[in-house]
């Protein structure tokens, strides 16, 4: 009969409950990546809009100084978001390690009933080879008995015989 884990159905849920946890660590690691392109997109625009202030005409200087306040406070918001997203990913990625420690504890339960079923099975191999041996043991001994005794039996007819 071979070996099967009473707990299977749940090591399987929670095996399954882990790889969508880090599907959502993923996903977490993937705003992050995206909001860092935003700041990093946002960044370049400022950089580009002080390049082309100092070549524009004086009269645009103010539009240019609001929108580039503008890009700043967006750069704020984004580092906000950052931050967020970043806490997140950290609190996604502590859920996933509690998920592959309940996983990491049922594979070592399973294991180890594994282990008390090889053991019991070799036990029960061993109890039956020593049942069969003993057997054995007792009717080659009842054998030369009987054999003995039909020797004997043949040996007192001929002393009675003669």
């Amino acid at each position: 009969m071979p070996f099967t884990y009473r707990l299977q159905k749940i090591l399987e849920i929670r095996i399954r409950k882990k790889e969508e946890q880090l599907k959502a660590v993923l996903k977490a690691q993937e705003e992050v990546e995206r909001i860092e392109n935003l700041i990093l997109q946002n960044l370049n625009e400022i950089k580009t809009l002080n390049e082309q202030m100092r070549q524009a005409d004086p009269m645009m200087y103010e539009q240019f100084d609001n929108f580039i306040k503008h890009l700043w406070e967006e750069d704020k918001k984004l580092n906000q978001q950052k931050q967020e997203a970043i806490d997140n990913l950290n609190k996604e990625k502590e859920i996933l390690k509690i998920k592959e420690q309940e996983v990491n504890v049922l594979e070592k339960h399973k294991e180890h009933k594994k282990d008390e079923y090889i053991y019991e099975q070799k036990a029960k191999e061993l109890k039956e080879l020593n049942e069969i041996g003993s057997q054995k043991f007792f009717i080659r001994n009842r054998e030369q008995k009987e054999e003995q005794e039909y020797l004997e039996y043949l040996e007192n007819l001929k002393q009675n015989g003669n």
